[in-house]
Formats: C-alpha cells, sequence, structure tokens
C-alpha cells in the first residue's frame, strides 16, 4: 500500500458500525495518515433499541480498538440518525478546531452536526472528502428544487468518494465533475468472514444438525431486518411457490414482518421453512456458511448497498438479489456470481429462484467461487486507495 505524508485526517461519523470500524483500524495500522473519527453516538457499543429489528442492539464484535476515536456529547432529545436533529453535537465543531485536522472526512450529511461540521470546514479552509452510497435506482432523479440543492452541497467537497456503480452515477447526475471521484468500493472485514476458518464451519455443521437439514439439502439464507422494503413475505411466497424436494429457507432476524411470515409459512412442507433470531456480526459467519445462496430480494431505494452480499460473497456463498440492491451492478453477475431479478415481479422473483434452486451442487459450489473471487477486489485495500488518491488532491 503506497504511504502518504502523515497527513491529519479527521472524521465525523454517526456512530462505531460493525463495516467502518474494522476500516478505520486498518487505516491505522498500514497508512501514515494521522486518524482520528469523531463518534456522534453510541449506537452499537451501548445497547440501543433498533425500532427495525425490534429489540436492543450491541455488536459483539470490537468496534473501537486501534485507532484514536472519541465521542462528542450528543444533547439531541431524541438521539439517532433517523430524524436531522438526532446528531446534535454542539461541542463537534470546536473539538475540531483543537484536534486541527489537515482534511475531513464526512459521512452523510442530513444530520444537524453534519452540516455545522461541512461549514465549519469551509469557513476553515480545511478540504472535505464526502463518503455515501445514495443512488437513484427505483425512484429516478429528482425535481429541479432538490437537484438543484443537492448541487449546491456537493460543490462544496473537495472530493467524493463513490462506493459503487449506482453511487457514482447519483454524483455524476448531480454535477460532480470527473475529477472529484475516486472509487472506493464498499468492503467488509474480510479476516472474519472467511469460509477456510475453523469456527465458522463448526457454526455451520451445528447449525444444520440442530434445524435437521442433511447435507443434501438446498438451503436459501435471508438474514436481516423482517421489513417490507427488504420483501421477506415474497421471497417465502416465491419459495412456497417453486416447492423443490429436500431446499429450505432459513430466516435470520427480526422486524413487524415477523408474525405474518410465520403464519404464511403455516403452508409450507414441514422442516423447510425455519426462523432464527436476530444474529450478532460474530456469529453471520457460520449463519452464511450453513447456507448455499444468500437473498436480499429488497425493492425501493431503501437497499443503498446491501453488504450483506459482500459478507456472503466472501463466504463463497453466490447472491440471489433484486435489480435495485445498490450493489448489484458490482457484485452480482447473472449466473456467475449468483441472480438478478425485477424489483417489483413477484414471476421474476419466483423464476430466479426457480433457476437457482435448479443448479446442481457442483454448479452452486462454482458459482460460490466465482463470488467470492470476484469481492475480493471490494476489500479495506481497494478503499483506501480511493481515499488515498482523494487526499492527494487536498495535499497538492
Amino acid at each position: 500500500m503506497t504511504r502518504v505524508c502523515r497527513l491529519r485526517l479527521a472524521v465525523v461519523l454517526s456512530h462505531p458500525t460493525q463495516y467502518y470500524s474494522p476500516w478505520f483500524r486498518w487505516l491505522a495500522a498500514h497508512t501514515s495518515i494521522d486518524l482520528r473519527v469523531f463518534y456522534l453516538w453510541d449506537f452499537g457499543v451501548t445497547a440501543r433499541r433498533d425500532p427495525h429489528f425490534q429489540a436492543d442492539i450491541k455488536w459483539d464484535v470490537d468496534l473501537l480498538s486501534g485507532y484514536a476515536h472519541e465521542f462528542v456529547p450528543n444533547t439531541s432529545r431524541d438521539p439517532g440518525t433517523h430524524h436531522f436533529q438526532g446528531l446534535r453535537n454542539p461541542e463537534l465543531t470546536a473539538r475540531l478546531a483543537a484536534w486541527e485536522p489537515a482534511a475531513l472526512l464526512m459521512f452523510g450529511y442530513k444530520w444537524h452536526a453534519h452540516l455545522r461540521a461541512l461549514f465549519w470546514a469551509r469557513r476553515r479552509g480545511v478540504p472535505v472528502i464526502f463518503r455515501g452510497d445514495s443512488h437513484f435506482l427505483g425512484r429516478g432523479r429528482p425535481g429541479w428544487p432538490v437537484r438543484t440543492a443537492l448541487r449546491a452541497l456537493y460543490a462544496q467537497f473537495r472530493a467524493v468518494l463513490p462506493v459503487g456503480v449506482a453511487n457514482r452515477d447519483y454524483f455524476t447526475a448531480l454535477g460532480v465533475p470527473p475529477a472529484k471521484v475516486f472509487f472506493a468500493p464498499h468492503a467488509v472485514d474480510d479476516t472474519l468472514f472467511n469460509p477456510e476458518l475453523p469456527a465458522p464451519r463448526a457454526q455451520a455443521a451445528a447449525l444444520r444438525a440442530g434445524l435437521g437439514l442433511a447435507s443434501s439439502t438446498r438451503v436459501v439464507l435471508f438474514a436481516g431486518k423482517f421489513i417490507a422494503a427488504k420483501q421477506p413475505r415474497e421471497l417465502l411466497a416465491a419459495f412456497l411457490s417453486v416447492r423443490r424436494p429436500d431446499t429450505a429457507l432459513v430466516f435470520v432476524g427480526d422486524g413487524p414482518e415477523k408474525s405474518a411470515l410465520i403464519d404464511q409459512a403455516r403452508g409450507a412442507p414441514a422442516g423447510s421453512v425455519h426462523f432464527l433470531p436476530f444474529t450478532n456480526q460474530s456469529e453471520m459467519p457460520g449463519r452464511l456458511l450453513a447456507a448455499d445462496l444468500f437473498a436480499l430480494p429488497s425493492r425501493g431505494f431503501y437497499e443503498t448497498w446491501g453488504l450483506a452480499v459482500n459478507e456472503a460473497m466472501h463466504m463463497g456463498r453466490p447472491c440471489l438479489v433484486s435489480d435495485l440492491v445498490g450493489c448489484q451492478r458490482d457484485l452480482v453477475q447473472p449466473g456467475h456470481t449468483g441472480w438478478v431479478f425485477a424489483a417489483h415481479d413477484p414471476a421474476a422473483l419466483e423464476h430466479a429462484l426457480r433457476v437457482a434452486m435448479s443448479r446442481s451442487a457442483s454448479e452452486i459450489e462454482t458459482m460460490g467461487r466465482n463470488a467470492r473471487a470476484h469481492v475480493s477486489a471490494y476489500t479495506y485495500p481497494h478503499t483506501t486507495a480511493g481515499l488515498l488518491a482523494a487526499l492527494a488532491t487536498c495535499a497538492a
């Protein structure tokens, strides 16, 4: 990895996450960037209610060691990322000023604290790099007032770091010039999502045995929030319609759709549909390895990327996704690393699932190898290369 001068980089991020914390740790270990992350909320490291999972969530992997960080007090009456005032951190700009960064990396813009940080940086002449994963899939471009506002916003940044093709097209459509665009793909911790590790292999074997699934049973896995936007009920309907012998559908997670899913599953053959509770990050590799393919059938623009697809592909699992999942154009190549269907067409979902479940075991294994090879270009070193290129323009 190319090293740069020890540039002081401040990162403004809502809260620690299982996806970005390992990257920050990687940056601290493998580059000479003087990194400091300013967190605005303690979700993930302190148990907090997730309204979609309908459970208190605290990640069970290390999110804070290996890199410099601090939590900026949040004075919002209703802390969180679900509304503009949910990240209200009056001390943020003073703390940034005290640390004197040479550049600022900002994740998102839809919160009070983020816009204050942006205005502070612009006044101080501190270049700001933007990281986001929005796209126009499933909704088209907004009207001219919104486009005008977003064009003005993105003009404030020295550079943007698109996570994939759909996100790059979003920035381009909003007037960001190519010279400001530096591809920095979405990535996950591939040291955790490694199918050759003994722990997930043992977990996968135990899970299959516990569910009474034979080694020959073709298993489709859905893991995430049981909400309408992710279409778990549509996936179950397609599975029940296909009704291939020696197959199973496993749901991992929780949410408002769960009771309807359980009712819907009453018509399934015995032992073919299973529900497992929310699974924390350390156990997800085993869950993925227990399956033969992973499904993410989301609709609308809810699924800006779908990092669970990265995780599944690192575990050597082909993926079935809708054409509105943000990562689809980057990661899921039909017939090679997975299958794609039109999000709003139940018949298309059923057809794609039928095709996927008709593949032989050797074909699924080959697609899994293809998936793992393809996602190897979406790792922290590749994400860092984009960041370093953007930082070079800040230091010029």
